[in-house]
């Protein structure tokens, strides 16, 4: 199971879901432009000192990182709020790439069309979408519960 950051425009958003990969054993790809510098410095306040404990794959494009995605057989998952199938419907694959989209944009049509299914967390009509980061430990969760994904507790086989 991997994470991917479309063209992330938010460093605390990113921190926080490289906190999350790394107590969990995500690696995470970064697809650019990021709208902000994609260095350790930029994630340092939000990740703390787990970021040394997340295995971060960057890519120049979404060309790159869907070549690489594709080459390694894994499923791309778009977590959108305009997803076909709720998260809780779709089964996941431990080599999923669950891919999270820009904070001010979403993805281009052409990342909609590469994905391989388009999922969405279920919530009230009244409201446009959650916060990026939310929604990726959201379904994140359940893909792990799904796969059984999450890292043993200690003294457990």
């Amino acid at each position: 199971m991997r994470l991917a950051l479309y063209q992330p425009d938010i460093p605390q958003n990113a921190g926080t879901l490289l906190r999350l990969a790394a107590c969990l054993g995500i690696a995470v790809d970064i697809i650019e432009p990021a709208g902000f510098p994609v260095t350790d410095r930029a994630f340092r306040r939000a990740a703390l000192d787990y970021l040394d404990h997340v295995a971060i794959e960057r890519h120049v494009s979404f060309a790159a990182f869907d070549s690489n995605r594709l080459s390694a057989g894994r499923r791309l998952v778009l977590l959108s709020a305009r997803g076909a199938t709720r998260h809780l419907d779709v089964v996941f694959e431990d080599r999923d790439v669950l891919m999270l989209g820009r904070e001010s944009a979403g993805v281009p049509a052409q990342v909609h069309d590469a994905a391989d299914l388009r999922v969405a967390v279920p919530m009230r009509p009244e409201f446009r979408s959650l916060n990026v980061a939310v929604a990726g430990a959201i379904v994140l969760g359940e893909a792990l519960r799904q796969t059984d994904g999450f890292p043993k507790a200690p003294g457990t086989a």
